[in-house]
């Protein structure tokens, strides 16, 4: 790691540390949640409310023929809100009491830290297709915990946690577990729960662009929105949340129509 990267980091951490009455407290882990998330979702948001006047942005969702209303909107969000004040809140108090927030005066190395993510990452997608593909192959488990998740067929980045509380605790079970087995540093348990969150809303972003993590990892390891969308459309395949290596394994991958991604470019040419 070189001197301007430690330096980086360690600035970083040093000014975490100054908010420790903050991040001790037992409403910061609710707050951090929905900043993160409504942030990663607004742009997504702006773009599903352009999507139907802008051709520019009509040829890069995957579903152009899905329209996200109001409606749609605003019954995501009081979900949300709803799971957050009355479930992740009283667990978050738990949390606070029982596992007080450590702070080492040093922060971790690049190397650690790009490590570490990226191993919870891993684990965090294998538990996921585990648990995911368990709930689709058990009629009794998707219809009575994983059926709300599959209201809308077309993914939008607000129903990324549009679930019922089974889901989301045990999702946030393995999002919390992860970085306590790998014993990482608090910022980097930090970093990747914003990674986490961003890669999430990502793949239910329901946008395909040229910038967008599926087309910049090679060798089509990862996944990413267009994966995740032909999930929510035909629910039978691509059960794992962001790489492929277990869709492969277990003949559950599918790629998105070759003819569709030729239309998108030819109409992309034309602009």
């Amino acid at each position: 790691m070189t001197n301007s990267e430690r330096l980086l980091l360690q600035i970083l951490w040093d000014w975490l540390r100054e908010q420790q009455s903050l991040l001790r407290s037992p409403f910061f882990p609710v707050l951090f949640s929905l900043t993160v998330y409504l942030s990663f979702c607004l742009p997504y948001l702006c773009l599903d409310l352009l999507c139907s006047r802008l051709i520019l942005v009509r040829c890069f969702k995957i579903q152009p023929q899905s329209k996200v209303t109001w409606a749609k909107a605003w019954r995501c969000l009081r979900k949300i809100f709803h799971n957050h004040v009355c479930f992740i809140f009283p667990l978050s108090v738990v949390h606070w009491y029982w596992r007080p927030v450590f702070f080492p005066p040093l922060a971790p190395e690049m190397l650690s830290v790009v490590i570490n993510v990226l191993a919870c990452l891993l684990l965090f997608d294998m538990q996921f297709f585990l648990w995911h593909l368990l709930h689709h192959k058990v009629p009794w488990l998707y219809h009575v915990f994983h059926t709300e998740h599959h209201l809308y067929t077309a993914a939008f980045s607000l129903m990324t946690e549009y679930t019922g509380i089974w889901e989301m605790l045990s999702l946030s079970f393995f999002t919390t577990l992860n970085p306590a087995l790998l014993d990482c540093h608090p910022l980097t348990e930090m970093l990747f729960y914003v990674t986490n969150m961003y890669l999430s809303v990502e793949a239910h972003s329901g946008y395909d662009f040229p910038w967008s993590p599926h087309r910049l990892v090679p060798f089509g390891l990862y996944g990413g929105a267009q994966h995740h969308n032909l999930h929510h459309l035909k629910s039978k395949v691509n059960y794992a949340p962001y790489f492929t290596h277990w869709d492969r394994l277990f003949g559950t991958l599918q790629r998105l129509d070759t003819q569709k991604k030729s239309r998108n470019t030819e109409t992309l040419k034309k602009l």
